[in-house]
């Protein structure tokens, strides 16, 4: 008798299960495969129909002996059982008497096999063992290969990433769903053709030359290409493929797995963009102090000459020339600045309607009569904190814009409104967290503008108009601005269409400072009073000087902050006022104020400084809203500050000492 210990299921032992009253057919069938060497099974005994269930039900049994009487019907209720509650083991009925007639009716109720009951032909009891187990093992890397067959199917079908099966020729035979989703084509429109009704044109020939070459000769190919949709749109696929080899190696298909990779590159493009408008931001901070102190140098000459040469000389237009370019240079200094986010800012918790009215009163002279203003404000706005002149800035700035973009007139709508951007918009637009927004949106009826520029549009310098028209700094300006105030803008433009630009400030929950609108006090830019002047520009120090003694004031030099102390506390008399710049070697402005306050109470300062307003604060606790100015002025405008500060501390003095 041949060994069944190579039919086991996997490395278990094969367990058998005897269904019969009588204990003599057990022990036989147990001594029979014993002495056939069979130790690797285990043989079980029911004695009845309702013990087999519950051993069923307990045990995983490869095989069912169960003792067959026509008369009793337990076997075929036995049969009926395993099927109705899915307990898949293979039945062989022992009968006494087997004829054709006993097997055709056991196999036609679902038995594997009628069989003699054991007697002493022990190979032929074996031999219908081992058949039956034979069958039910194939039975098994056929259900077994099924099963695998389906969940690959199924990991394929249900598969994220996008799965195209072509001949060696590159004819699609399959594509899955992901595939049908994404690129808009259906399974029947895309088999029999080939990738290449997904080209974009947006990359070399070199590139599929490659992937040809690498798969052709046997080798997975790694690459991301950019694919056009049916609708035209672009998507970017991180693309593998694989070669498929026949049994005698020859290649006979290619599987190709695709992710979309689109949200992503759109991420990366905008992280690298930030990064690189930010070196240029902090390059533009670095470079402004050295920049403004020679605007200011320039400015200054050229203002003291002005009031020295009379209104019919000659030479008097030539120096407003050279006024107006400091001018010009100084705005472009701010732009930068404002742009890198490193402007002073004088912040205030306002109202967008209220400013975009007041800045509205100008709008028309800017964008001109054929451009129709609209503006919708928001109900119940809520407050931003903000710089006054900076919001001016943006909203002035995209006017012009979009007074550029409609030569022929238009329409130009400025819009708010509170807006909360809940996690289905972040999702989208990851770099904006959620929370609660004011919006101020600026629309236009003009051109619009084309994709190859929408990349470049806040670079600083990057313009589309023609020579002399403009410096590109206008919505580098608004970016810098925005992002400095903790806010995100965002693009809308077709060519043709219009333009939108959607800017996105954090709403603050605070109180509200009454915001009024004030006509300018006309101040004298005369004093008679004493200023210690701390400048290490020398420069700078010598025509600030100048023009201050010319205007009466008493002025002490300091060229630096050590300087300063010496010489204030040699000097006997009253010093009514310290100018200060805020950076200096050694000691700056607000060290040098802190000295002096207790030895010199009565004194007031006045800050001022050319670099930015993150090294400024830096220095020390500067009032950069009352007492500061950002140098490059005008001299002019440093005589009102001087008379602002000293007047209005003194009004504030006399009001605190009467009270």
């Amino acid at each position: 008798m041949h060994r069944l210990t190579n039919l086991a299921i996997g490395t278990r032992q094969m367990q058998i299960l005897l269904v019969a009253g009588d204990d003599e057919d057990f022990a036989y069938l147990r001594d029979l495969l014993v002495r056939a060497g069979e130790e690797q099974i285990a043989l079980n005994h029911a004695h009845s129909f309702e013990e087999a269930l519950v051993l069923l039900k307990q045990t995983t049994y490869d095989l069912v002996l169960c003792d067959y009487k026509s008369a009793d019907g337990a076997a075929l209720r036995l049969l009926h059982e395993l099927r109705e509650q899915g307990l898949g083991a293979q039945v062989i009925f022992l009968s006494d008497f087997v004829n054709d007639a006993t097997v055709e009716a056991a196999i036609r109720t679902g038995a594997g096999r009628c069989c003699q009951k054991p007697g002493s032909d022990v190979a032929y009891v074996s031999r219908d063992i081992r058949r039956a187990i034979e069958v039910y093992c194939k039975e098994r890397q056929r259900q077994k290969a099924e099963d695998a067959l389906r969940k690959l199917w199924g990991a394929v079908e249900q598969s994220a990433d996008l799965v195209i099966i072509t001949d060696r020729d590159g004819v699609i035979e399959y594509v899955n769903p992901a595939f049908e989703v994404l690129t808009g084509y259906s399974r029947e429109e895309t088999i029999g053709q080939t990738p290449r009704m997904l080209k974009s044109e947006e990359q070399t020939p070199e590139i599929y030359k490659e992937l040809w070459q690498t798969i052709l000769s046997g080798t997975v190919f790694r690459g991301i290409l950019a694919n056009r949709k049916k609708n035209g749109e672009i998507f970017f696929a991180e693309k593998t493929i694989t070669p498929l080899h026949d049994a005698e190696g020859k290649i006979t298909h290619f599987i190709s797995n695709d992710r979309d990779i689109t949200e992503r590159r759109r991420l990366e493009t905008q992280l690298q963009q930030a990064q690189k408008m930010d070196a240029i931001g902090k390059l533009a901070g670095g470079v402004a102090h050295d920049f403004n102190n020679l605007l200011m140098v320039i400015s200054a000459y050229a203002e003291l000459m002005l009031d020295s040469v009379a209104p019919e000389h000659p030479l008097r237009r030539n120096v407003q020339e050279i006024m107006t370019a400091s001018r010009r240079a100084a705005d472009l200094t701010r732009q930068l600045l404002a742009f890198g986010r490193k402007q002073v800012q004088s912040l205030q918790l306002v109202d967008l309607n209220w400013i975009v009215e007041e800045i509205n009163k100008m709008l028309p002279r800017l964008i001109g009569e054929d451009i129709e203003l609209i503006f919708a404000p928001g109900q119940n706005l809520g407050k931003v904190k903000a710089d006054l002149v900076q919001i001016e800035q943006i909203v002035m700035n995209l006017a012009a814009n979009a007074r550029d973009a409609m030569p022929k007139g238009g329409k130009l709508t400025i819009e708010t409104a509170n807006v909360q951007l809940d996690e289905d918009y972040v999702q989208e637009h990851s770099i904006v967290p959620a929370g609660d927004y004011v919006l101020l949106a600026v629309t236009d009826s003009g051109t619009g503008i084309a994709s190859e520029h929408m990349a470049h549009i806040f670079e600083p310098f990057y313009t589309t108009k023609e020579a002399g028209k403009g410096t590109g700094l206008g919505l580098a300006t608004v970016y810098g601005i925005v992002k400095q105030n903790g806010g995100f803008v965002w693009v809308y433009s077709e060519p043709g269409l219009g333009t939108t630009f959607k800017i996105y400030l954090p709403r603050v929950q605070q109180g509200i400072e009454k915001i009024h609108s004030s006509k300018p006090i006309e101040i004298s830019s005369k004093g008679c009073e004493t200023v210690l002047l701390v400048e290490d520009e020398l420069a700078v120090r010598q025509s600030t000087r100048e023009y201050l003694m010319l205007n009466g004031y008493i002025v002490l030099e300091a060229k630096n902050g050590e300087d300063a102390l010496c010489i204030a506390r040699d000097y006997i008399p009253p010093i009514h006022m310290m100018i200060t710049d805020v950076v200096m070697p050694n000691m700056g402005g607000a060290k040098l104020a802190g000295h002096l306050a207790t030895e010199r109470p009565g004194m007031k300062v006045l800050f001022v400084s050319g670099y930015a307003e993150n090294t400024v604060l830096r220095h020390g606790a500067i009032d950069v809203t009352t007492r500061f100015l950002q140098k490059p002025f005008s001299l002019k405008t440093l005589a009102h500050k001087i008379r602002e500060v000293l007047e209005t501390e003194t009004v504030m003095a006399a009001s605190a000492g009467s009270s």
